[in-house]
């Protein structure tokens, strides 16, 4: 019975004109804003790099599984100060209330980045790389305006032999394993502060129809469709050791879903965040940012929708690594 379902939870909602997302989930994408918007590429003054896997309904066969890998760095850009001031004193907090006080917009400049990532779910795989860019421009001197786009191919592959609870076409079901290459193309605009961000962003521009060899499951209805992503959050400085960032993601595919988000930092070294996705569940997030040169974090999601009898939890793991952090930022400045 369960694997009927998450069968037809599979290619119902991967390769389908329904509502259903066909890009990946991320829980933790507040903490890498970058892996669906191409507007953030170099939008720090070092290379981010971040390593994701999300197993999504634990101890279910053939459930959902994410893994991804990002890279990005600025060119060109001007660093907001002249000295390694970043480096805290004794007691202090490097990242209070005077740190924000003397926030600066970058100095106009590019970015580049590539994203690989892999999602497999039953009986079908995405394997996604694309390179991007973006140009980083300062509209007053605490705000600034990135736009950017990413191009790159997806290989979708399936395999056919597992599609035994489908009448399927015999040339598919015939086929050890059948694969399509498509373009993938995302643009992205991203507005940010020492205070607050707003993103808009689209993946998958292009709407595409996936047919496989001679034949096809729901041949007809088998639609690549686009995602448009709304972003927003603000920044609350609570005393001097903390910071509360509340945030929301809107995104459309045929339909509108939003989830919130509530993340609580102290200081420049540890956070934890709560988080709602509409019609599906919550989730908790805790991080570390361990050094300079390297950060983790960690979600579970639980689910609460009519499905949970089969759908179990879901674990994410981020892993971050910063290269030529010349000025030991512990966190990110734009992105938080």
């Amino acid at each position: 019975m369960k694997k009927i379902i998450l069968s037809l939870l599979s290619v119902a909602g991967s390769l389908s004109s329904t509502y259903a997302q066909q890009k990946p989930h991320y829980t933790q994408y507040i903490m890498n804003q970058y892996i669906i918007n191409p507007a953030l590429s170099g939008i720090e003054n070092y290379t981010d790099i971040k390593l994701s896997h999300r197993h999504q309904w634990v101890g279910f066969e053939d459930a959902p599984v994410t893994t991804y890998f990002t890279i990005h760095k600025p060119i060109g850009k001007s660093d907001y100060r002249t000295t390694a001031t970043s480096f805290g004193m004794e007691g202090e907090n490097p990242r209070g209330k005077s740190y924000w006080e003397e926030y600066t917009a970058a100095e106009p400049h590019h970015g580049v980045g590539l994203q690989v990532i892999n999602d497999k779910t039953g009986p079908i795989n995405r394997l996604t790389a694309n390179l991007s860019y973006a140009y980083h421009l300062g509209l007053s001197p605490r705000t600034n305006l990135s736009a950017g786009f990413a191009v790159g191919v997806t290989d979708i592959s399936l395999m056919a032999n597992k599609l035994d609870v489908f009448p399927v076409d015999p040339a598919v079901y015939g086929s050890k394993e059948l694969r399509a290459l498509r373009p993938d193309i995302s643009a992205g605009l991203y507005l940010y502060s020492a205070d607050y961000f707003v993103g808009l962003s689209a993946q998958q521009i292009v709407p595409q129809t996936v047919v496989f060899k001679d034949g096809a499951v729901n041949k007809e209805d088998s639609r690549l469709v686009p995602h448009v992503f709304a972003t927003a959050g603000y920044r609350i400085l609570v005393g001097n050791d903390f910071n509360l960032v509340p945030s929301v993601m809107i995104k459309y595919i045929r339909k509108a879903q939003f989830e919130i988000n509530t993340k609580l930092q102290y200081q420049d070294r540890a956070w934890a965040g709560v988080s709602y996705r509409q019609s599906e569940g919550v989730a908790g997030m805790v991080g570390l940012n361990i050094s300079n040169t390297f950060n983790i974090g960690y979600s579970y999601d639980h689910t609460l929708n009519t499905a949970r009898t089969y759908l179990r939890s879901t674990h994410e793991v981020l892993l971050g690594f910063v290269l030529g952090n010349r000025y030991g930022d512990t966190c990110p400045r734009n992105v938080w």
